[in-house]
């Protein structure tokens, strides 16, 4: 089975032979449910970086990227990572394989954790985010604390903190998945990014005060957005 999901696996922390094995960080997902029935070791990590929107009911359109990046939640090179790389890149897609997803797992909540709940928001897209003095300084404070939280785990991020926002620079006039929801009228999922996280921290003794107030916001928008 693969795992494509974003944020972090139900089975990050399963054999993980040190101090945070079976460490739970959020039993609200609906992964959790899968904790206990079912194997970790039939699991492959992926890491998808796609960025598309819904143009409308039914059509996704694809903007920019074609990586699906794969790896062993051990770090080890089994043979069905190879096969299923191959298939993915016969169909035209680029598919690395990596010793070390956990860490790449990391880099993507960065961008998850800062860049989702602000775009909802602000109903910026990425580049006018990151080029906004005053929010791209938020960006970086939420990332630095999101970073504390993989230091904390033994996690040390393979890209720096500046190089993360300058991919997301890169991308461009790109609105995130949270505010394409909210905009289509689906805003169940605002929040969802910095609450996992905020609750990590919580259970590690890790002020987030950026985050959580971000957080507060987007649930608040969330709940008025459904009418609560």
């Amino acid at each position: 089975m693969v795992s494509t999901q974003n944020g972090i696996p139900w089975w990050y922390f399963q054999n993980t032979g040190d101090q945070f094995e079976g460490f739970q960080l959020d039993e609200s997902i609906p992964e959790a449910s899968l904790r206990g029935r079912s194997n970790p070791a039939a699991w492959l990590a992926s890491i998808v970086y796609f960025s598309t929107e819904i143009s409308e009911p039914g059509v996704i359109r694809h903007i920019e990227g074609n990586r699906i990046s794969l790896g062993e939640p051990d770090g080890s090179r089994f043979e069905r990572s190879r096969q299923i790389a191959q298939a993915l890149i016969a169909a035209g897609l680029r598919a690395p394989i990596t010793t070390r997803i956990r860490p790449e797992i990391w880099v993507k909540i960065l961008g998850n954790v800062a860049f989702n709940p602000i775009s909802a928001l602000t109903r910026a897209t990425l580049v006018q985010m990151v080029r906004d003095p005053d929010v791209s300084k938020l960006v970086r404070n939420i990332m630095l604390e999101v970073e504390a939280v993989a230091r904390k785990i033994g996690v040390e991020l393979p890209v720096s903190i500046e190089q993360r926002i300058a991919g997301a620079e890169k991308i461009g006039e790109h609105k995130t998945s949270m505010l394409q929801d909210l905009e289509a009228g689906t805003p169940d999922g605002a929040g969802k990014y910095c609450r996992g996280r905020r609750r990590t921290g919580e259970r590690l003794d890790l002020p987030m005060p950026h985050c959580n107030a971000v957080y507060a916001c987007t649930k608040l928008l969330s709940e008025c957005s459904r009418g609560l």
